[in-house]
C-alpha cells in the first residue's frame, strides 16, 4: 500500500527556475516520480531565462551559486553570465531526467484547497484545471518587474522597457538614453551600453555602496587546479561559504567589519572617480549593507565617461520627449530603461491562493508575508513555498536556502505519501508565531531595518525577504521535518478544532 500511495501522491511544482528545478530534482532522488512542473514560459530558467539585458550575470561565485551536487563543468568561470547559468540549469534538468515532468506554456493563476477531499485544484490562464495532493510554489522573488509611479509615463513618445524585459530589437547606438535606477542590474547594464549611446542620463534616487568585483574568469592555473585536483571544487566552495558567514553576516549586524567594508568601498570609489562632484553624488549616506551591496569593477568608470551624466535631483515627471526633474531641468531622451528592480514583497502575486474554509492567502498576508521556515502557512495544508518570506540571503548564496528547502519539502512529501491513508500536512498558528519572533529578533540586529529604501522590506518597514541569522542555522532547521511543529492528519478532516 505504501508504494502505491507513493506512486499516486500527485505533486504540482509551479515554476521551473532554480528553485522549482531543485524541488523536482529532490523529489526524483527520493523516488517520488508523480510530479509535474508547471512553467508559464516556453523554457526553464526563471529569472535567468527572462533577464537577458546586456551584462546580465550573477554576483555570487559560480562555485557557490549552484547546487552542491552539481558543480559547474567549466571550472574557469568565477562569476557566471546569464547564458552560462541558463545552460547550467538545462544540464541539471537533463541529468536528472526532468523532461517528462516539465509542462511549458502553462501559467497557473489560481490554487484552491478543497476541504472535502484534502486536495488542491489548479486553474490556468486558459481555463484548464488540474488537481494535486501537494503543491510546491517556486515562483521566485525576482519575477515581477517593478516600475516607478511617475507622472506622464504614458506620454513618452520613445521606447521604454524594463531591464527584465529587454527590447533586443531596439538598437541603442547613437541614441540619448535614460536609465532609471542604480542597483545591481543598472551596474551591469550601464557599462555595456555607455560606449554605444550618444548620451546617457543615469537617474539615481540614492547611492549604493560598491565593492570591487574580481574578474569573471579564473587564472588558468587556478582553473586547472579546480578541474584536476580531487576535492578542490568542494574545498573552494566551503571556503567561499565560510568567508561569507564569517565576514558579511557580522558586517550586516553592525560589527567592526562593517567599518572595514565601508573603508574598502570608499577607497574603490576614490580610486575610480577623480571628479569630486561626481564622487559626492556616488557616496552613500546609508549604512553599508542596508541596501544590497553592488559588486562591480567597471561601473564607476562608466559613470565617469564624458557622455554620461548622473542625475540626483528627483524625477518630477516623464514627458513626451524625456524626463523633467524637480529643479525644472528637462533632459531629452528617446529611450528609457527602467532598472528599478522587482515587486519582491508581493509573494506569490498574482497567483490567487485559497486555503481551508475559503481563507485567502493574500488577505492573510495583508500586513506582510509570513511563513514558518518560509515554507508553511497555517490553514494552507500540503502547500509548500520555495523562496518564501525571510529566506533570501543577504550575505551568502540563495541557492543554499533553496537546496535546503527542496530537501525538506521532499521529505515532507515522503511523509505524506507513505501514510496508509491520504493525509495532509500543516502547521499551527502558534508554530508560525514562535518562528516569526525568532526572525524579527534577528532582523532588529541588522542594518536592513534602517531607514534606507531596499527591496527586503515592505513600504511599512517590515522585513519580509531576508533571513537574518547564519545560513547554517537555517540548514539545521530544515534538515528534517520537526514532528513538534508539523501536523499530519487524514485528508478532508478539520485541522484546527
Amino acid at each position: 500500500m505504501t508504494e502505491e500511495r507513493r506512486r499516486h501522491t500527485q505533486v504540482a511544482v509551479i515554476g521551473a527556475g532554480i528553485a522549482g528545478l531543485g524541488a523536482a530534482i529532490q523529489l526524483k532522488r527520493r523516488g517520488l516520480d508523480s510530479f509535474t512542473v508547471y512553467e508559464k514560459g516556453e523554457d526553464l530558467g526563471g529569472t535567468w531565462r527572462d533577464n537577458t539585458y546586456p551584462g546580465a550575470g550573477c554576483d555570487i561565485p559560480s562555485h557557490l551559486y549552484s547546487y552542491s551536487f552539481a558543480p559547474y563543468r567549466d571550472s574557469a568561470v568565477r562569476y557566471p553570465r546569464q547564458r552560462e547559468i541558463l545552460a547550467y540549469l538545462h544540464r541539471c534538468a537533463a541529468d536528472s531526467g526532468l523532461a517528462p515532468h516539465l509542462r511549458f506554456g502553462t501559467e497557473i493563476t489560481e490554487l484552491r484547497y478543497e476541504d472535502e477531499t484534502g486536495r488542491w485544484r489548479l486553474r490556468t490562464t486558459g481555463g484548464e484545471e488540474y488537481t494535486a495532493d501537494v503543491v510546491v510554489t517556486a515562483v521566485g522573488q525576482l519575477s515581477l518587474p517593478k516600475y516607478p509611479a511617475l507622472e506622464g509615463v504614458d506620454e513618452f513618445a520613445g521606447n521604454a522597457f524594463h531591464t527584465a524585459r529587454w527590447d533586443h530589437g531596439h538598437d541603442l547606438a547613437g541614441r540619448d538614453v535614460a536609465v532609471i535606477g542604480t542597483g545591481s542590474s543598472a551596474a551591469q547594464v550601464i557599462p555595456e551600453i555607455a560606449p554605444l549611446v550618444r548620451k546617457l542620463y543615469v537617474y539615481q534616487r540614492s547611492a549604493n555602496w560598491v565593492l570591487p568585483k574580481p574578474g569573471e574568469r579564473f587564472h588558468p592555473l587556478m582553473a586547472a587546479l579546480l578541474r584536476r585536483v580531487p576535492g578542490a571544487h568542494r574545498a573552494y566552495r566551503s571556503l567561499l561559504f565560510r568567508r561569507s558567514e564569517a565576514v558579511l553576516l557580522p558586517a550586516l549586524r553592525r560589527s567592526r567589519i562593517s567599518g572595514l567594508l565601508r573603508m574598502m568601498a570608499g577607497r574603490h570609489l576614490k580610486s575610480q572617480v577623480t571628479d569630486p562632484e561626481l564622487r559626492a553624488k556616488l557616496t552613500p549616506d546609508s549604512a553599508i549593507g542596508c541596501k544590497r551591496i553592488v559588486l562591480a569593477a567597471d561601473y564607476y568608470p562608466a559613470l565617469a565617461r564624458d557622455n554620461v551624466e548622473v542625475v540626483t535631483d528627483p524625477i518630477e515627471r516623464v514627458t513626451e520627449k524625456g524626463i523633467q526633474t524637480r529643479d525644472g531641468t528637462h533632459r531629452e531622451s528617446d529611450t528609457i530603461v527602467y532598472a528599478t528592480g522587482f515587486r519582491t514583497t508581493e509573494f506569490l502575486a498574482p497567483l490567487k491562493v485559497t486555503g481551508r474554509d475559503g481563507q485567502d492567502l493574500h488577505e492573510t498576508w495583508s500586513d506582510g508575508a509570513r511563513a514558518h521556515l518560509g515554507i508553511h502557512v497555517p490553514g494552507f495544508p500540503n502547500l509548500f513555498l520555495m523562496y518564501g518570506p525571510n529566506t533570501n540571503l543577504g550575505h551568502n548564496s540563495v541557492t543554499l536556502t533553496l537546496e535546503a528547502q527542496a530537501g525538506y519539502i521532499a521529505q515532507c512529501v515522503e511523509l505524506i505519501a507513505e501514510r496508509e491513508e491520504r493525509s495532509v500536512l500543516d502547521v499551527g498558528q502558534e508554530t508560525l508565531d514562535a518562528w516569526q519572533r525568532q526572525v524579527d529578533e534577528g532582523s532588529r540586529r541588522t542594518v536592513w531595518t534602517d531607514s534606507c529604501t531596499n527591496w527586503f522590506k515592505t513600504d511599512d518597514g517590515l522585513l519580509t525577504n531576508n533571513w537574518p541569522h547564519p545560513t547554517t542555522l537555517y540548514q539545521r532547521l530544515t534538515a528534517r521535518p520537526d514532528p513538534t511543529a508539523v501536523r499530519l492528519l487524514p485528508a478532508g478532516r478539520p485541522l484546527h478544532p
